[in-house]
């Protein structure tokens, strides 16, 4: 122990190397090659023996596998891909993906197995009939792995409803080649024109799948809720269900708008509405009950603290053409009342598993670190904005009340902002630590099995409780689920960081194209060597401090903000910007002050 340090420690021994491949450009004199490292934070230059070059050119964007880290010598590798030339679009992107070293193949054992257990028949053998039952699916246009659905029945003054997620754990034995795939992979994970999925497609796409019209094995949790949105009882089954229709968040958004114009629901309007549709007259009945219950649901989840950030997301897709298409992303009617149903069936299953004493990988969020707290409400104070809370043992309901009291000021976006940056990270524990942003004290995730692995596990625990608990496989499942968590979280992070480089590529490729052009921006972070401004559609740039106007500036973390003599730039700050150019190294967007 040091004092004022804390507790302090010396490597012995490194036993394994985090990183065992690097991407980069290639570079080659008369004696070796070398790998320019993309990603500079990783490695300093490594050296590749002529003998260890592949046929790679100058130039060349590369993969190159870590073979010794010599004492006081430069790393040493060889060269196992070659992507394209670097500043290649494709090789670009397949280098962001081999850089954070994603699956992208399934092994024939997978791929075979996949296929074999696809062609199961469907049976109803101990499971609940729910094929007549009006169910139906929501997902975006381009999704091809639906796994969940959904159903709703007016019950007396009451609104049973239906959450049913593909039973994934019935094609997915535990410890198969198939599990032991999902496992390593933790996650699908989404680009712009493509997808690395957790299953191979004969499952995801496949039997999996609750598509249209088809018999499907699902986990089916229905929930009664009253006119107020209290949950009066609850069930689980194991079931076989067909969906009867699936819709677009376009669709359903349509239908719902029409619905409110005729005075039967008020749920928001969103950005398809009026557009006309046709649709049959149970499913406008089945989507206007949908909605009316999200809406009840939503406001009772407010009442209770449940944050609802306004921070603008970015969608990404390719049009017909192949351009690149980046607009402003809302949230849609349909989509709120998705996120809704399926909180609530996250939260019941999770209930019902630490209920039963069964193993569980819960969901958690805990509280601010205090640090960041106190940092957040200096902040506000110095907006002029009052907490009178505890601060050191800050609720949902506090950062709740603040939304409110500045919803309709001008710093709104910027409150929203910072009060996200300093909230700690979700992730997956063997422990229930309660989640904060949804002020839920018991919280999992059950119903994206095809996608996400901890949803897989939660479903073989729920499935062994409805079972009737065989201590065996549940002291099995329990040993595994620390190390589980672990995984699952890391893998998370991997895909969240890779998603977001793949997306910065497309935004600077996107942008290039408009060097010169003006915008409206708002700033988004400030820094000692600029700001950073983001545009209505998510895209942010970087304006270097020799781009802002002439001026003596002194940079104010705690407070985000550059204050010169003449001119002040805080977070959250609406301001006029011009695109000056596009950083690949950095993969940013320059800016520079359009205007006064």
């Amino acid at each position: 122990p040091v004092r004022g340090r804390g507790d302090e420690a010396r490597v012995v021994k490194i036993l394994e190397r985090g990183r065992k491949v690097i991407v980069g450009m290639f570079e080659k004199d008369g004696r070796a090659g070398y790998v320019l490292p993309d990603k500079q934070s990783y490695a300093s230059d490594v050296f590749i023996p002529l003998s260890l070059c592949g046929g790679a050119k100058r130039g060349d964007k590369v993969v190159a596998e870590i073979t010794s880290y010599p004492r006081g010598k430069m790393v040493g590798g060889k060269i196992t891909k070659i992507l394209g030339r670097d500043g290649d679009f494709e090789a670009e992107e397949d280098g962001i993906i081999e850089g954070y070293e994603l699956r992208r193949e399934f092994s024939d054992d997978v791929k075979g197995q996949a296929a074999e257990m696809s062609r199961l028949p469907i049976n109803t053998d101990g499971r609940r009939d729910l094929r007549s039952l009006f169910v139906i699916t929501i997902d975006g246009e381009d999704t091809r792995d639906m796994d969940d659905a959904i159903s709703i029945e007016m019950r007396g003054d009451n609104y049973l409803l239906g959450v049913h997620i593909a039973d994934v754990a019935h094609y997915v034995k535990f410890k198969s080649a198939l599990d032991n795939e999902a496992y390593a992979r933790g996650t699908s994970v989404y680009f712009p024109d493509r997808v690395l999925p957790m299953l191979p497609t004969e499952l995801s796409n496949g039997a999996c799948s609750l598509n249209e019209g088809e018999d499907r094995y699902a986990l089916s949790c229905f929930i009664t809720f009253d006119g107020a949105g209290n949950r009066l009882k609850s069930e689980i089954c194991e079931s076989v269900i067909k969906s009867r229709k699936r819709l677009t968040y376009g669709e359903a958004d349509r239908i719902i708008e029409s619905a409110g114009k005729k005075g039967e629901n008020c749920f928001a309007g969103g950005e398809n509405a009026g557009e006309k549709g046709e649709t049959s007259g149970k499913l406008e009945e089945t989507l206007n009950l949908m909605a009316r219950l999200a809406t009840i649901l939503e406001e009772k989840r407010k009442k209770q603290g449940s944050l609802t950030l306004d921070v603008a997301e970015t969608k990404i897709y390719l049009d017909e053409e192949g351009e690149i298409v980046i607009p402003e992303h809302k949230s849609t009617p349909s989509a709120r009342l998705i996120e809704q149903f399926m909180v609530a069936a996250n939260e019941e299953v999770a209930t019902f598993l630490e209920k039963h004493k069964a193993p569980c990988l819960f969901r958690v969020h805990e509280k601010p670190a205090p640090e960041k707290a106190e940092r957040f409400f200096s902040f506000l104070s110095d907006l002029g904005i009052a907490y009178r809370g505890d601060k050191g043992d800050v609720t949902p309901k506090d950062f709740q009340n603040i939304l409110k009291k500045v919803e309709n000021l001008p710093c709104a976006q910027v409150v929203n902002k910072v009060m996200l940056r300093s909230m700690q990270k979700a992730r997956y524990s063997e422990k229930n630590l309660g989640h904060f942003g949804l002020a839920s004290r018991c919280y999992c995730h059950f119903t994206s099995p095809i996608r996400r692995y901890p949803d897989l596990f939660v479903h073989r625990a729920l499935k062994c409780a409805l079972a009737g608990a065989d201590e065996n496989l549940m002291r099995l499942y329990r040993a595994g689920a620390t190390e589980t968590a672990r995984a699952a979280s890391d893998a998370e992070r991997k895909a969240d960081s890779a998603e977001q480089d793949v997306d910065n590529l497309y935004k600077v490729v996107y942008m290039s194209d408009r060097i010169g052009e003006e915008y409206d921006a708002v700033i988004s972070g400030v820094t000692s060597n600029g700001v950073f401004a983001e545009l209505a559609n998510g895209i942010e740039g970087i304006i270097r401090i020799e781009n802002l106007p002439r001026d003596y500036y002194e940079f104010f973390e705690d407070k985000y903000l550059l204050k010169g003599k003449r001119h002040i730039y805080r977070i959250g700050d609406p301001i006029k910007i011009k695109v000056v150019g596009c950083d690949y190294s950095d993969m940013r967007a320059q800016f520079a002050v359009a205007g006064k």
